[in-house]
């Protein structure tokens, strides 16, 4: 076999290993966009089902307070829409602390009895809570008191 055709033979044979080599990344990259799909979807769910959004419809209420009644309407429906990037940017957050594993046993978690009277509680819990901070931060103050003289 000439030399030349030996060198051809071997040009295609390395571009048909690039091919190759190439068509492995692209699939293993999108076999890792996959999971990272469904790891971020999972995490999206707990945040829903921890009862964020009831943290998130209070925000909402106390937006309410300081706009005309007329524009309550308009205001939900931008402010529900930026509620999907928001999760998403929470998301982020949880995937960085936590592994999917992690994730799908709170996952777990929130849908088992005791998580979704959790869940349920969070509007009570939080309002209860913010009361007992404030009882403490005047507490607090009188405390300081004491020292300051």
């Amino acid at each position: 076999m000439p030399k030349t055709l030996i060198f051809v033979e071997l040009i295609n044979n390395l571009k048909m290993k690039k091919m190759f080599s190439l068509l492995l990344v692209v699939a293993a990259a999108q076999f890792g966009l996959a999971q990272n799909d469904a790891f971020k979807q999972d995490a999206i769910k707990v945040i829903e089902k921890s009862g964020a959004g009831s943290q998130f419809e209070m925000v909402l209420d106390q937006i309410k307070t300081m706009i005309p009644e007329e524009k309550h309407e308009e205001l939900t429906k931008d402010f529900k829409a930026t509620l999907p990037n928001l999760y998403s940017k929470i998301a982020d957050v949880y995937m960085e602390e936590f592994t999917h594993e992690d994730i799908k046993k709170m996952l777990a978690f929130y849908e088992s009895e005791i998580g979704k009277k959790l869940s349920s509680k969070q509007d009570v819990l939080f309002e209860k809570s913010m009361a007992a901070g404030e009882q403490w931060g005047l507490d607090l103050q009188m405390l300081m008191m004491k020292y300051m003289d």
